[in-house]
């Protein structure tokens, strides 16, 4: 059974930081697309609108963002590509403090 998330962030409105941003997503560290797959992440899409991120992540059942967020904690690349992309990264209106990816809600389906 798949899941699928809808997920907003937004990046420092810089064109040169953005275009920084989109070259490290060019070439995604093997280590942080395994810690992905990992996690029970089979599918992610990440699409921007000028410094908008908007995030498809579809999942499997072993999926859960608490699971995620712990195997995150402890594995050391991951931290330091969080701590990369967030010189690039910048919290979406109405995120709480220290939130990063914003889950949305989906209010429409064909």
């Amino acid at each position: 059974m798949k899941k699928r998330y809808a997920l907003a962030l937004d990046l420092v409105d810089d064109p040169i930081l953005i275009a920084k941003y989109e070259q490290y997503h060019q070439a995604v560290w093997p280590e942080i697309k395994e810690s992905i797959r990992t996690a029970g992440i089979n599918n992610m899409e990440i699409y921007r609108f000028a410094n908008r991120l908007f995030m498809i992540m579809e999942v499997n059942e072993s999926f859960s963002f608490e699971k995620k967020g712990e195997m995150d904690a402890a594995n050391a690349k991951v931290q330091e590509w969080e701590q990369l992309m967030w010189k690039y990264q910048q919290a979406i209106p109405g995120a709480k403090p220290g939130e990063k990816w914003v889950i949305m809600d989906k209010i429409f389906e064909l």
